[in-house]
């Protein structure tokens, strides 16, 4: 594997511009491809894996759904289920920060994080983070990678904190509109509900609840609703996660709305899918971009268009200038010479 590394160094140290690729399940993701590909498949592998102190390390190109079953095996998992679109990897899973229908309840991915080795425009191997929680003193730079798009360097392998798999799992269904169906996600998740992730569409409200079987009992005793059969919802619920879902199916562009849970229901122009507890709220059409921005960032949020669609008025929302310049000097301070996946952030970058 040393020698991978040195040809990824070798390739860096050339100071063209790079396309850093895993598997490329979100290459529809961010701005416009652009450089000389780098596919990182060849550096794969878990490297270490400690189930009973709840770590699992691996290099970039080890294909996610090989993690995955790892972790299964011993009845452990990654909490914020990342979603694989394909045939995705660990380093190009973090370096998208995409997570899936239980971030609301479990965290992100950048909140499993634990530590990251980069190599940076300068072909050095910088390590940062650890393999335990408690490793960061001052800026925890290894979370700052997630979600950078591959835009600061590469990674080269990267440690996640893991989770046991919940002992009971059980999925609910009601009949509510969309503004009753945000009051009841709001108000639930403030209670003593173990509340693993909401979905919404169509008037149809889904509620996943995970935790020790007495507790799954009584909250669909309290709660009400139609019980769903267990292998009915496995396949909603990964169809929520992987975008196989019937709402996600199509070639019109996709919107994300980032959004405060308890932002009232949106007069918006396309069909709408809801989940994080109302935090995150899909779109689905052409709409005017910076009439929905501008509705985004009156409600506290903001928007992305997540795929398709036209990218000229930019994939995720303007920066304020100060922020911006503190993009730019971290940009500069690992990739001074523009190296990696040139303008797939923001065009400045």
């Amino acid at each position: 594997m040393n020698d991978q590394v040195e040809e990824f160094r070798s390739r860096i140290l050339e100071r063209r511009p790079l396309r850093l690729r895993g598997g490329g399940s979100k290459d529809f993701y961010g701005g416009p491809l652009r450089g000389e590909m780098l596919d990182t498949r060849s550096h794969s592998g878990i490297v270490g894996y400690e189930p009973s102190e709840l770590v699992i390390t691996a290099r970039c190109g080890t294909p996610l759904a090989e993690i995955e079953s790892a972790l299964a095996a011993r009845r452990q998992c990654i909490a914020c289920e990342p979603p694989r679109f394909g045939a995705a990897t660990i380093g190009g899973a973090v370096a998208a920060g995409l997570s899936g229908p239980r971030r609301a309840t479990a965290g992100s991915l950048r909140d499993f994080v634990l530590g990251v080795t980069l190599m940076d425009g300068e072909g050095r191997e910088l390590i940062f983070g650890g393999q335990v929680m408690k490793n960061v003193a001052g800026f925890d730079v290894s979370r700052l990678i997630t979600g950078s798009l591959g835009t600061l360097g590469l990674i080269l392998d990267v440690s996640l904190k893991v989770m046991p798999l919940p002992a009971a799992e059980a999925t609910l269904r009601f009949e509510l509109p969309q503004d009753q169906a945000l009051d009841a996600m709001n108000r639930w998740a403030g209670q003593p509900v173990p509340l693993a992730a909401t979905c919404w569409q169509g008037d149809v409200l889904t509620l996943r609840l995970c935790g020790a079987q007495a507790a799954i009992t009584a909250a669909c005793k309290s709660l009400g609703g139609e019980r769903i059969a267990e292998t009915e919802a496995a396949d909603f619920w990964t169809a929520l996660r992987e975008q196989t879902a019937q709402f996600f199916a199509g070639d019109e562009p996709l919107w994300r709305l980032s959004l405060p849970s308890v932002t009232p229901s949106l007069d918006l122009p396309a069909p709408q899918l809801i989940d994080w507890g109302g935090a995150q709220r899909w779109l689905r059409g052409a709409v005017d971009v910076a009439s929905l921005r501008d509705m985004a960032a009156k409600a506290g949020g903001h928007a992305t268009l997540f795929r398709g669609g036209d990218k000229t008025g930019g994939v995720f929302s303007p920066l304020p200038p100060g922020l911006m310049e503190v993009h730019r000097r971290l940009k500069q301070s690992f990739d001074p010479y523009g190296v990696f996946n040139p303008g797939r952030l923001y065009p400045e970058l």
